[in-house]
């Protein structure tokens, strides 16, 4: 039984990695595969940010009411399609990035 629950579990944990690696594969162009550059060269580099001040970012980006360095247009349409839970899982993965 518990080599079924470890298994499962293991699962869980590749399928939400693949998952927030997905979610960040359009950003690659403009923030690099490790988040090390510079968003279309305006941004600040946002590899290691803190998963709150991501979260605070995207969901400013989404709504509207962000433009930092002229980018709220272009940002606000890279996360229109994401949910809360989309934010936040991409949140993290951001964060892993150093």
């Amino acid at each position: 039984m518990k080599k079924v629950i470890l298994s499962v579990v293991a699962a869980s944990l590749v399928a939400v990695s693949a998952s927030a690696t997905d979610l960040y594969k359009p950003c690659v162009a403009c923030h690099g595969a490790k988040a090390e550059k510079k968003g279309l060269g305006k941004s600040e580099i946002i590899a290691g940010w803190d998963v709150a001040k991501i979260v605070e970012s995207l969901k400013g980006y989404k709504a509207g009411t962000l433009n930092k360095y002229g980018m709220g247009g272009v940002m606000k349409g890279q996360v229109a399609k994401l949910n809360d839970a989309q934010i936040e899982e991409l949140a993290k993965y951001i964060n892993t990035l150093k």
